[in-house]
């Protein structure tokens, strides 16, 4: 099966052109409450989306599901999800958890309406792992590269990819039967840590879901529809056909591409602290 592919983005032409060039998630970005501090600092995208963008993108895909990432558990958080999926979240995301119990909490206020898709992206989650993926209900799980390698002092996301916390990862979920996913890719050729050796990762650890990132199409774009589905259908079709030549290689191909992926990490990591 090819990666689900998923785009964040609350303007209605937007999501149509993705849609049509074949991305599979839709992603509404609610999460806001202690965002700031996380990652203020960083060059990393806050969406700023409201809860009115969910009907609003709901009213325009045919084919695409509809992801919302609520915020992590709060006293707001039942009326939040309720109006989530009242307004036609296929898919509620429920980032930065810690606890079993908030998982569980997730899942009562999901109450079966919609799929639930946890976002792994803190260290306690990683640490209650075992206990987390045996509560019912998880349909999806994502790993959060971004707040995650914060959470470890580490300077790129990807050293959690090189140094195997993604794998052991993957492997829990794999063995409780959840779908899963993790960080997000720029277009084929493009990417700090080039998109084919992060896609070629995913098939080696039997991902099914990843993000095209900020970078995929970079927002000064986003006014030019015309260039922004030339770029969505051309490297949409670039992904699908390298993802196409992962079926036929060898575990050789993928032992080797684990090693660069080892060793571009490294000098990134390198440059990014002047070693």
């Amino acid at each position: 099966m090819p990666l689900k592919l998923m785009y964040i983005t609350n303007q209605e032409s937007i999501a149509a052109i993705a849609e049509k060039s074949g991305v599979d998630w839709i992603f509404i970005d609610l999460e806001i409450n202690g965002k700031e501090e996380r990652q203020g600092h960083l060059d990393t995208v806050i969406s700023h989306h409201t809860t009115d963008d969910v009907k609003k993108i709901r009213a325009v895909l045919t084919k695409a599901k509809l992801l919302v990432r609520v915020n992590p558990i709060y006293e707001g958080s039942a009326a939040e999800i309720e109006r989530a999926v009242g307004d036609g979240a296929d898919i509620v995301m429920l980032p930065f958890f810690k606890t079993k119990a908030e998982v569980e909490t997730f899942i009562r206020y999901i109450g079966g309406r919609a799929k639930t898709c946890l976002l792994c992206e803190t260290a306690e989650a990683v640490e209650n792992l075992d206990e987390i993926i045996a509560v019912k209900g998880i349909d999806y799980i994502h790993i959060g590269i971004n707040d995650l390698h914060l959470e470890y002092k580490m300077k790129f996301m990807f050293e959690l990819l090189a140094d195997g916390t993604v794998e052991k990862l993957c492997e829990k979920f794999k063995a409780a039967g959840i779908p899963y996913g993790f960080g997000g890719i720029a277009r084929i050729g493009q990417g700090t840590l080039p998109a084919e050796n992060i896609i070629a990762e995913h098939y080696r650890l039997g991902s099914s879901q990843v993000i095209l990132s900020r970078s995929f199409l970079k927002t000064d774009l986003a006014t030019d529809l015309t260039r922004v589905e030339k770029i969505f259908k051309n490297d949409i079709a670039k992904i699908r056909t390298f993802e196409e030549r992962m079926l036929t290689e060898d575990e050789s191909f993928f032992i080797k591409n684990r090693e660069e992926v080892k060793e571009k990490v490294a000098m990134i990591v390198s440059e990014l602290t002047g070693n």
